[in-house]
């Protein structure tokens, strides 16, 4: 059964700059490994970002490469880094982006 192929290995990212938009740490985050989802939640009231995301990679390899590597810094900003301890239901309001 191709199950494992559905896995996703997460990181929990925060302290996420307000200017970085997800194609930004997607594309930050792909130096590790294929990043399968980039999940950055909006504020509904304020139109900004919450100042966090969901990193999900398609192998354990790209989630320990991304672990490995300290600091992580995004246009100025020293993110926290730390693998997902709960996973993630993938449910999305309206506001929250998965793409620019």
């Amino acid at each position: 059964m191709a199950a494992s192929s559905k896995k996703v290995f997460e990181l929990f990212v925060s302290k996420v700059p307000w200017t970085a938009a997800s194609k930004e740490v997607r594309d930050y985050f792909g130096q590790f490994g294929l990043v399968k989802k980039c999940l950055l939640p909006f504020d509904k009231e304020t139109g900004f970002h919450r100042g966090f995301c969901w990193i999900g990679f398609t192998t354990e390899e790209g989630l320990n490469n991304a672990l490995q590597k300290d600091p992580h810094v995004l246009e100025g900003a020293k993110l926290q880094v730390q693998r997902n301890r709960r996973p993630f239901a993938g449910q999305k309001s309206s506001r929250d982006a998965e793409f620019d």
